[in-house]
C-alpha cells in the first residue's frame, strides 16, 4: 500500500488469523505481508524488510520461539520488534527476545495499537537472546471447527 506507515510481517499457520491481522493492520495504513510458519518467515524476512513481525507460538517446521531465536541472533534482523500472538498463556511476561505478547483470542484494535506503538518507537532496548521455555506447551487452536 503506497504511503503506508510501516511494513508488518504476520507469521501464523492459521490462514484465518493471518487474514484477520492483515485486514486490521491494512485498515490502519500498514503494508502487510504474511508467512505460514517460522521457516517461511526466515526465508522471506531479508527481502521483505518488515518494521514489525507478529508471530504465533505453535507452528509447523519452526515454531515461534525458534524463529525469535534465529531472528535475534542475525545482525540484519535482531532489531526488528517482535510480537508473540498465541493461544498459549504459559508466560507471565513476554519471553526473552520478544517485545510484546498478546493472547488469543485478542482484540484486533489492541493488536493494531501495539504494532503501531512498536513501529513508532522502534526497538530501543537491548536485544536479549531467547532462553528455552521448556514448560511451555502449545495451546489449542482458537479457530478450530
Amino acid at each position: 500500500m503506497p504511503g503506508a506507515p510501516g511494513r508488518v510481517l504476520v507469521v501464523d499457520d492459521s490462514q484465518a488469523i493471518r487474514q484477520l491481522i492483515r485486514v486490521n493492520l491494512e485498515l490502519d495504513g500498514f503494508e502487510v505481508m504474511t508467512a505460514s510458519d517460522g521457516a517461511e518467515c526466515l526465508e522471506a524476512v531479508h527481502a521483505l524488510r518488515p518494521d514489525v513481525i507478529t508471530l504465533d507460538l505453535a507452528m509447523p517446521r519452526l515454531d515461534g520461539l525458534g524463529t525469535v531465536g534465529r531472528l535475534r541472533t542475525d545482525a540484519r534482523t535482531g532489531h526488528i520488534p517482535l510480537v508473540l500472538v498465541s493461544a498459549s498463556a504459559c508466560w507471565r511476561e513476554p519471553p526473552h527476545g520478544v517485545d510484546a505478547a498478546l493472547a488469543k483470542p485478542f482484540d484486533p484494535g489492541e493488536l493494531v495499537r501495539l504494532v503501531r506503538r512498536l513501529w513508532s518507537e522502534g526497538r530501543s532496548r537491548a536485544v536479549r537472546l531467547v532462553k528455552p521455555v521448556a514448560e511451555c506447551r502449545p495451546g489449542s487452536r482458537t479457530l478450530a471447527p
